[in-house]
C-alpha cells in the first residue's frame, strides 16, 4: 500500500479502449505530456483513465440516490490508480457556440460587469436600481424589445425579394418564394383572387405589388388547378401567405440549414432603429460608468477596457466600486497575458477561431485559483501559432507554480520539450498501439527506438530539399473589408501548395473565406473544414463515406439473409425492423440524474450492439453486423480485401492516416482533425477530372508529426494530379514544404489583418516585421 503521501498518480492494469493493461506512475506537481501517434490511446489514458477516475470518485461523494444511478455508467477499466487529485478537465469543445454566446459569456466576465452597473453604475435621477438581470441582452428583463437582444433586425425590401421585375409570377418573379408545389400553389391560390400572373411584375399596379408582398393576411380561396391530361386534380382550400412572411417564418422556424441559408438571401439585415445595436432597453442604456453605457464597455478592447476600469476605480472612493473593479480586472489580466486583449466582450462567440475559444477558457481557469488538482487537458496548443504557445506554456507553468498537476494530451514539439515528464503511448494506432513506450523525463525518450516521438523529436527528418513547382496561374482574391482585414488584396497562385500563416486572430480564416467557387479560375471549391461530420451518435465514419451502403448491401445478399426476406434496410439501425426497440438503435440510453447532467448507458438489451437478436443472428464470414460494425478501417481492409466498394472507401481511409477509426464510431466522439481527414478523404475516393481548389483550415490539427507526413504526401499527391492546395497552417514543418507563403499579421485583432509577406517559404522567412519569420526559419534550417 502507497503511503497518503505518495508524490505518484500511480495506474494499474488500464484496459480503456485500446489500451492493453497498462501501468504507469506520473509524477504531481509537475507539467506531464502524454504523446504518440493519432489513435495510439494517449487521451484514453489521460481522459478516459486518469480523468475519468477522478470524476467518478467525484461522484461517490455525491447522495447515494445520484450514485445508484451513475453507476449503471461504468467506472474506467482499470485494475487500481492511487494518488489521485481531484481533477477539472479541458476538452476542445467540437460542439458550435450559439450566436448568443460572445466573449464575455464565455469568461463570464459579463456577468461581473452587469453587477458592477447594477450596484455602482450612475442612475438618472428618480430611477430606481436595475437589477444585474436587466443588463444583459439575452434576459426578458434587459432584452431590446424591437430585436429581442440580437442588435439587428431582419426585414424585406421589394428589391430583395423580386431581383427581376420584368418577370410575370408565373414566370418566378418573386424569387423568394419557394420552388416545386409550394410555390405553384401559391401562384394559383394569387390567380384565384384575381391578380394577373401573367403581367411582367413591373406593369402592375404599385399597392398590389406592396400588398403581394408585404400583406400579413392570410386569406383562403378555392383553386381550381388547370387540368393536365394525365391526372385530375379536384379543387382544394388554398391559403396565401406574403413573400415576406413566408422568408421571415422560414429563416425563424425551419430546421433545415439550406432552406435558412436560401431564406437569408432574401433578407436585408440592418441595426436595430430602437435599440441602435446596442441589443438593451432603454432603461439599462440610461445607466453609466466612467461616463459610459454598458454597451459601449463592452464594445472594448479588453486591454483598454482594463485601462479604464482601472482609472475609474482610482478616482471612485467607494468600497463596492473598488471591490468590482479589482474582480473584473483580475479575471482580465490572465485573458491578456494569453494574447486576447483585441477581443471585446460584445464579439460573438462563433466568430472565435477555436484556439481563441481554448485559451478563453484556460484563462477562466486560471482566475479560479484552484490548487491540487490535476488539470486534464486536450491539445491546449491547437490552432495556436508558434508564438502564441509561448505564452500558453507561461500559463501552463503558472498553473504548476499555484500547486496542480498539469496533465496535457499534445503533439506539438515545442510543449513537448517543454514538458517536465513524458508518457508516450504507442508504437502505432488502434490496435497495434496501447502501451505506454516511454514515461520519464524528455531526454531520455531518445534511446526508445519503436517511438515515433523520439524520430520526430530528436532525429529531425533531414529530407533533400524539394523543388518548387511553379505557378501555372494566379487567382486575385479581394479588396476585402471583413472582420479585421481592410481593403486587403492577396495573389494565390494555382497548381501549387500554398500556406497562409500569422497569429491567431491576425484574419487568415477571414481571407480565405472569400475564395469562392464562382470563380472561373477555381474550377471545383472543396472546402475541407473540422466541423463535426454529424451532430448524433447516429451519424459515423461508416454513414458518413457511404461505405455502410455497401456492407448493408453485402449482408443483405448473403443465404441466411434471403431465407428471412430481410432487405438493406433491416441491417440500418436509424429505421425500424433490424434496430434493437430499446435504445432506438442508438446502442445507449440516456440516465436522467437529478441535479446533475444527464449521462449515458449502454443499452440493457443489445448491451451496446444497436440490433435485435434476429438481425445479429445474420453473419458474414463469421460476423454479424454489429461485429462489423466494431472493426477498425485498418482490420476492415483486410476483412472486404475482395468487395471492391468497400475496399476503395477504406484504402482512402488508411491514405490519411485513419487506419485506427473504427467503421461505427460516432461522429460525436471524433475529434476536428479526424472529421476534416475523414471528409478529405471521401474527396480523395471520387475521380477526379478538371481543376479542383482544395481549401484547408488546420488540417494538422491532432496529429502527431509522423502522421502531419502521411497527410503532406496526400496533399502533394493532390498538387501534382494539377489540382491546388490551400492550407491556413501554424505547423511550421508543414509551411517549410510548401510552394508559397502568405503571411498575415503582423499581430491579432485591430493591430492584424495586413499581408506582412508573401512569396517562397525561404524569402517569408527573412522577412522584416513578421512573427513568423523566425519560427520558419528555424524549421528551414
Amino acid at each position: 500500500m502507497h503511503s497518503p503521501h505518495d508524490p505518484y498518480v500511480r495506474v494499474r492494469g488500464a484496459r480503456e479502449h485500446n489500451l492493453k493493461g497498462v501501468d504507469v506512475d506520473i509524477p504531481r506537481d509537475v507539467l506531464a505530456v502524454f504523446t504518440g501517434v493519432s489513435g495510439s490511446g494517449k487521451s484514453s489514458l489521460a481522459f478516459g483513465t486518469i480523468y475519468a477516475e477522478a470524476q467518478r470518485r467525484y461522484f461517490e461523494s455525491v447522495a447515494p440516490y445520484a450514485r445508484r444511478l451513475i453507476h449503471q455508467v461504468g467506472a474506467p477499466k482499470v485494475a487500481e490508480i492511487s494518488g489521485l487529485p481531484p481533477a477539472v478537465s479541458l476538452q476542445q469543445r467540437r460542439s458550435a457556440p450559439t450566436s448568443r454566446s460572445s466573449v464575455g459569456t464565455v469568461t463570464n466576465l459579463s456577468n461581473s460587469l452587469r453587477m458592477l452597473f447594477s450596484r455602482a453604475g450612475d442612475y438618472p435621477p428618480g430611477a430606481e436600481r436595475l437589477d444585474s438581470d436587466a443588463f444583459s441582452p439575452n434576459t426578458a428583463a434587459g432584452a431590446c424589445p424591437g430585436c429581442h437582444g440580437l442588435g439587428r433586425v431582419h426585414g424585406t425590401t421589394e428589391e430583395s425579394l423580386v431581383p427581376d421585375p420584368s418577370l410575370s409570377i408565373r414566370e418566378g418573379a418573386i424569387a423568394a418564394w419557394p420552388g416545386a408545389w409550394q410555390g405553384k400553389n401559391l401562384r394559383d391560390v394569387l390567380d384565384a383572387l384575381g391578380y394577373d400572373v401573367d403581367r411582367p411584375w413591373r406593369d402592375l399596379p404599385a399597392e398590389q405589388r406592396e400588398w403581394i408582398l408585404f400583406t400579413d393576411e392570410q386569406p383562403v380561396v378555392t383553386v381550381h388547378p388547370v387540368r393536365d391530361a394525365d391526372r385530375i386534380q379536384r379543387p382544394y382550400q388554398g391559403t396565401y401567405m406574403s413573400a415576406r412572411r413566408y422568408v421571415l417564418k422560414t429563416f425563424s422556424d425551419s430546421k433545415s440549414p439550406t432552406l435558412r441559408a436560401r431564406a437569408e438571401r432574401f433578407l436585408t439585415s440592418a441595426p436595430c432603429p430602437v435599440c441602435g445595436g446596442s441589443r438593451l432597453r432603454p432603461e439599462a442604456l440610461a445607466v453609466m460608468f466612467a461616463g459610459r453605457t454598458i454597451a459601449e464597455l463592452v464594445a472594448l478592447p479588453l486591454t483598454e477596457l482594463a485601462g479604464l476600469l482601472g482609472d475609474a476605480a482610482d478616482r471612485n472612493e467607494s468600497e463596492t466600486v473598488r471591490v468590482l473593479t479589482a474582480d473584473l480586472t483580475s479575471r482580465i489580466a490572465p485573458v491578456v497575458e494569453l494574447g486576447l486583449g483585441y477581443l471585446s466582450l460584445d464579439r460573438a462567440a462563433p466568430t472565435l477561431s477555436a484556439g481563441e475559444l481554448q485559451r478563453l477558457r484556460l484563462a477562466t481557469q486560471l482566475r479560479s485559483g484552484l490548487f491540487g488538482v490535476v488539470y486534464v487537458l486536450d491539445e491546449p496548443s491547437a490552432g495556436l501559432h508558434p508564438a502564441d504557445t509561448e505564452a500558453l506554456l507561461t500559463v501552463l507553468a503558472r498553473l504548476k507554480a499555484a500547486g496542480n498537476s498539469v496533465f496535457v494530451v499534445e503533439h506539438h514539439l515545442d510543449v513537448v520539450r517543454g514538458a517536465d515528464w513524458l508518457v508516450d503511448v504507442g508504437p502505432r494506432a488502434g490496435e497495434h498501439g496501447g502501451e505506454v513506450l516511454y514515461s520519464g523525463p524528455v531526454a531520455e525518450l531518445a534511446g526508445v527506438a519503436e517511438s515515433a516521438t523520439a524520430r520526430c523529436l530528436f532525429a529531425p527528418d533531414s529530407a533533400p530539399a524539394r523543388e518548387l513547382r511553379p505557378a501555372r496561374g494566379w487567382l486575385t482574391v479581394g479588396p476585402v473589408t471583413r472582420h479585421n482585414l481592410r481593403a486587403v488584396t492577396a495573389e494565390f497562385p494555382l497548381g501549387v501548395l500554398t500556406a497562409v500563416t500569422g497569429v491567431s486572430g491576425s484574419g487568415k480564416s477571414t481571407l480565405i473565406g472569400e475564395i469562392t467557387g464562382e470563380r472561373a479560375e477555381v474550377g471545383r471549391l472543396v472546402s475541407v473544414d473540422q466541423k463535426p461530420i454529424g451532430r448524433t451518435p447516429r451519424s459515423n465514419l461508416a454513414t458518413y463515406t457511404g461505405l455502410f451502403d455497401v456492407v448493408r448491401k453485402v449482408f443483405a445478399g448473403t443465404e441466411r439473409a434471403r431465407e428471412r426476406g430481410y432487405g438493406v434496410g433491416r441491417f440500418s439501425f436509424n429505421v425500424a425492423g433490424g434496430r434493437c426497440e430499446t435504445c432506438q438503435g442508438e446502442g445507449f440510453v440516456s440516465v436522467e440524474l437529478l441535479f446533475l447532467p444527464s449521462t449515458y448507458a449502454p443499452c440493457p438489451d443489445c448491451g451496446g450492439a444497436r440490433y435485435n437478436p434476429e438481425t445479429l443472428d445474420v453473419t458474414y464470414r463469421g460476423r454479424s453486423i454489429a461485429e462489423v460494425l466494431d472493426l477498425t478501417v485498418e482490420s476492415a481492409a483486410e476483412f472486404f480485401a475482395d468487395t471492391p466498394a468497400v475496399a476503395r472507401s477504406l484504402a482512402t481511409l488508411l491514405d490519411v492516416g485513419l487506419g485506427y477509426l473504427r467503421l461505427g464510431q460516432p461522429a460525436t466522439e471524433l475529434s476536428g482533425g479526424e472529421a476534416q481527414r475523414i471528409k478529405l478523404a471521401g474527396e480523395l475516393q471520387r475521380g477526379r477530372r478538371g481543376h479542383s481548389l482544395y481549401l484547408l483550415d488546420e488540417p494538422t490539427t491532432g496529429l502527431h508529426p509522423a502522421d502531419v507526413e502521411v497527410l503532406m504526401r496526400q496533399l502533394h499527391g493532390l498538387v501534382d494530379a494539377g489540382h491546388t492546395v490551400v492550407v491556413v497552417e501554424h505547423d511550421m514543418t508543414v509551411v517549410a514544404d510548401a510552394d508559397w507563403v502568405i503571411d498575415l499579421g503582423p499581430g491579432g485583432g485591430d493591430r492584424g489583418g495586413q499581408i506582412v509577406a508573401a512569396g517562397p517559404p525561404a524569402a517569408v522567412a527573412g522577412a522584416g516585421g513578421s512573427v513568423t519569420a523566425p519560427y520558419l526559419s528555424r524549421s528551414l534550417r
